[in-house]
């Protein structure tokens, strides 16, 4: 790939991120100052920002206690920052749950509970309920992630899996009011989430599938007063980071079209449904002219089989793209928003019409490594890597696809 074009796709990329830095996303959406306590609690990826950037606008008192992944701190005053294991949950995030139980203690209706929340937060907060253990929770976790479930699924298995998440904080700060968070009262019922496990052939560990048979330590009922008057606003999302991406694409003279911001499924199959659309562009003009750039984002996952090799959702997506776009006239990066694709330390990779090709040079396959879940070994010997380190926020995948 061209560095004119590497720049390109990493500035976008740069773009899409500043779109959902945490305290311009904060700043228009601070809620009003309560007559009592302010009390701030959050989880994720991007918490530590959010947190430190709240302390910066806040004009008042507060305290309060976020939970992050190890390595994505940040320094704060009032905030208490916890660290733990992500994505399969650790002894560090069951401390820091109670923690965020023990900070919404003793409230009342005169204080505020603001909840800071990003991507991750799910795993981050491990509450294992009932007779069941963390490694039950870590167990229920590494089955959904080799499930390729889509997020959506996973979630709503994870609130009746859990002391803490579908609405049980926000039950436990009553009478105080909430703003946003894990806090949201879950609809999902027990039997639904039966049904997804079985409907996605989901291996549930039998301790955890014994819990979802019965209905002790249901979750609350999204019609309980206790949550009247909370509210949820977001404040940075996939759709935005789109549209920041687009709109420097255009400040650079390229029109760019958005796909999708809520693209699932299988990486590799949405890479190659990618790849036909930039094949069908670059013969026949159609259903876009050249040159553009093509947008998406989402979450898309990844079903193991046999033991992976290393890599993420991202490089399998634009390993899958590489190949099957092989020879046409395309520069693509694909990329996680908080800079971590899968367990590795890069962000995601680039890949143009070579990738493929160079690849064999190098004596690798790409169908084999696509296999083997191992994408990440193919980019690392072309030196195509994506690293940014943590960006400090979370608004899931970016993918862009430049056709000159």
């Amino acid at each position: 790939m061209n560095s004119a074009d590497r720049h390109l796709l990493t500035a976008l990329f740069e773009a899409a991120v500043a779109a959902a830095d945490p305290r311009r996303a904060l700043a228009g959406h601070l809620p009003e100052r309560p007559r009592g306590r302010t009390v701030v609690v959050g989880a994720g990826k991007g918490a530590a920002q959010l947190a430190q950037a709240f302390e910066a606008l806040w004009d008042g008192p507060l305290s309060g206690v976020v939970v992050t992944r190890y390595g994505y701190g940040a320094p704060t005053r009032a905030i208490r920052v916890l660290e733990a294991a992500h994505p399969v949950p650790d002894a560090a995030g069951r401390t820091a749950s109670t923690a965020l139980f023990q900070a919404v203690e003793g409230l009342t209706a005169d204080d505020m509970v603001v909840a800071l929340i990003s991507g991750g937060g799910s795993a981050l907060l491990p509450m294992p309920p009932g007779a069941l253990t963390l490694e039950d929770e870590a167990a229920l976790n590494r089955a959904l992630l080799a499930s390729g479930a889509p997020i959506s699924v996973m979630n709503a298995i994870r609130k009746q899996v859990s002391g803490i998440k579908g609405g049980r904080l926000a039950a436990a700060a009553h009478p105080a009011q909430v703003a946003s968070g894990p806090t949201v009262p879950d609809r999902t019922s027990r039997a639904d989430a039966r049904r997804l496990a079985r409907d996605w052939r989901i291996d549930l560990p039998p301790a955890v599938a014994a819990w979802l048979e019965g209905d002790a330590g249901a979750a609350p009922d999204p019609a309980d007063p206790v949550f009247a008057g909370n509210a949820v606003r977001v404040i940075a999302s996939a759709r935005l980071s789109l549209e920041a991406a687009a709109a420097r694409a255009a400040a650079e003279g390229l029109p760019a079209v958005i796909l999708s911001d809520a693209i699932e499924g299988e990486a590799r199959e949405v890479g190659r449904v990618h790849a036909a659309i930039a094949r069908e562009i670059a013969l026949r003009d159609r259903p876009f002219a050249r040159p553009v750039v093509l947008l998406s984002g989402g979450e898309t996952t990844v079903t193991l089989r046999g033991a992976p090799g290393r890599g993420g959702r991202n490089t399998e997506f634009l390993l899958a793209l590489a190949q099957a776009a092989e020879g046409t006239p395309f520069a693509a990066l694909a990329a996680d928003t908080d800079g971590i694709d899968g367990s590795e330390a890069n962000a995601g990779a680039f890949a143009d019409a070579t990738t493929a090709t160079r690849l064999r040079a190098l004596g690798l396959d790409a169908g084999a490594l696509l296999a083997a879940h191992d994408a990440y070994r193919g980019f690392e010997a072309l030196g195509d890597l994506f690293v940014t380190g943590p960006t400090g926020t979370n608004v899931n995948d970016f993918r862009a696809i430049l056709i000159r």
